[in-house]
C-alpha cells in the first residue's frame, strides 16, 4: 500500500509533473476544473465535475453537501482528471485519498483562493455549508500529445514511495 503525499511533496518529487498538472487543471480562465471520481456506498464509481483549489502546499476542494461529499467523508478514495483541452489530447490524472479538514487557518486560505479565482464574476459566495477536503496523492499520470489523433502520446506515470 502506498502512502499519499501532499501537493507540496508532489511538487518537490516531480516539479515537472506538478507544473504540467497545474496548467491543465487551471486551463480555463484561472479557475480549477476537473472530474472527480468517488466511491459510492455500494462500491461503485461516481463521477462529478468539481473545482480543485491549489493553495500553497495543498490540493483542496470545498464540497457542497450531497453524494460526492458523503462519498469522500465515508471512503476517501478518489481519482481526479483534468477537463480535456481543446487543442490536444493532453491529460492529467491523480488518485489517492481525500480527508476532511477542520483547520480554520487552512480553510481561510482556501476560501480566499476560491473567491480570488472567481473575482471577475462579481458574485458573493456563501461557502459556509461547504466542507473542506485535502487530497493526498498516491499516483499520477500525465499524457502529452502533439494534437488530436497523436499516434504516439507520451505517458509519464508516477507513484508515491511505499510507506
Amino acid at each position: 500500500m502506498t502512502d499519499g503525499v501532499s501537493w507540496r511533496e508532489f511538487v518537490a518529487a516531480r516539479p515537472d509533473l506538478a507544473e504540467a498538472g497545474r496548467r491543465l487543471l487551471y486551463q480555463f480562465g484561472g479557475v480549477g476544473l476537473a472530474f472527480l471520481s468517488t466511491v459510492r456506498r455500494d462500491g461503485g464509481p461516481r463521477v462529478h465535475p468539481m473545482c480543485p483549489i491549489l493553495v500553497d502546499d495543498g490540493l483542496y476542494a470545498l464540497i457542497v453537501p450531497g453524494p460526492k461529499c458523503d462519498d469522500l467523508a465515508r471512503d476517501g478514495r478518489y481519482a481526479m482528471h483534468c477537463y480535456p483541452p481543446e487543442a490536444n489530447e493532453d491529460a492529467f490524472y491523480l488518485a489517492g485519498r481525500a480527508r476532511e479538514l477542520r483547520d480554520g487557518a487552512i480553510r481561510m486560505r482556501v476560501e480566499a483562493q476560491f473567491v480570488a479565482e472567481r473575482a471577475a464574476l462579481g458574485i458573493d459566495f456563501d461557502l459556509s455549508d461547504q466542507r473542506l477536503f485535502a487530497f493526498d496523492i498516491e499516483r499520477c499520470l500525465l499524457t502529452v500529445t502533439t494534437g488530436h489523433g497523436d499516434p504516439r502520446p507520451q505517458h509519464t506515470i508516477w507513484h508515491a514511495a511505499r510507506g
